[in-house]
């Protein structure tokens, strides 16, 4: 994997931190516990392919199930409670599980390249995080 598609890949996922929509309803008990277990029904399913795979794409795979899990775990209690704390707590969530799928990425560099790597994922997910503390606080 090359050094842009990497940054592409980090970029992409910064991205979807601002696009991360939120209801302005309550969920009930009952559907939010039908939609935790279709979440980790897909993690399984998720997990499962990645045992194909071996090395760091088996690693970079699992990290993006289990960031794709967290995410929908956070916005599903985000969703359920309905409150701006919550919904700040979901943007950090995603922020963090992008900078760690993004970590898995920058191993297949090497020297300079990883270093660099990790640092611009690391200054993703700290701006990421500062936008929603911006966002929280207005």
């Amino acid at each position: 994997m090359n050094r842009s598609t990497v940054i592409a890949c980090i970029a992409t996922a910064a991205f979807g931190l601002s696009a991360t929509a939120f209801a302005d309803d309550k969920m009930d008990h009952a559907a939010v516990k039908a939609e935790k277990e279709r979440i980790e029904a897909e993690y399984k399913a998720d997990r499962a392919r990645c045992d194909e795979l071996s090395g760091n794409g088996k690693d970079v795979c699992i990290a993006q199930a289990k960031a794709k899990e967290r995410i929908a775990k956070a916005d599903l209690e985000a969703t359920a409670k309905g409150t701006a704390k919550s919904r700040y707590e979901a943007q950090v969530t995603r922020a963090e599980a992008q900078y760690d799928v993004a970590k898995e990425k920058c191993d297949d560099l090497a020297g300079n390249q990883k270093d660099v790597c990790e640092k611009e994922a690391k200054a993703i997910e700290q701006k990421a995080k500062a936008e929603a503390k911006a966002a929280y606080k207005s």
